[in-house]
């Protein structure tokens, strides 16, 4: 008898494999970029007063979320 690959396990179960690209953390100016873009997205959230209430909103509801 066969032994089911761990992989053919998976496909019969519903899934596929997938590759994804991910930033490289290893490369100098990963923590440059991070700042920057962290940066970037803090001053576009501080100028959508729309946004901010609605974070405010999840934040505050967060409790049920697993429930």
């Amino acid at each position: 008898m066969r032994k089911i690959s761990r992989r053919d396990a998976l496909r019969r179960a519903g899934l596929r494999p997938v590759r994804i690209w991910v930033p490289d953390t290893r490369r100098p100016d990963f923590a440059k970029q991070c700042r920057s873009q962290s940066r970037r997205v803090a001053a576009a959230d501080r100028s959508d007063p729309a946004l901010l209430r609605l974070l405010d909103e999840a934040l505050a509801d967060i409790d049920r979320w697993s429930a």
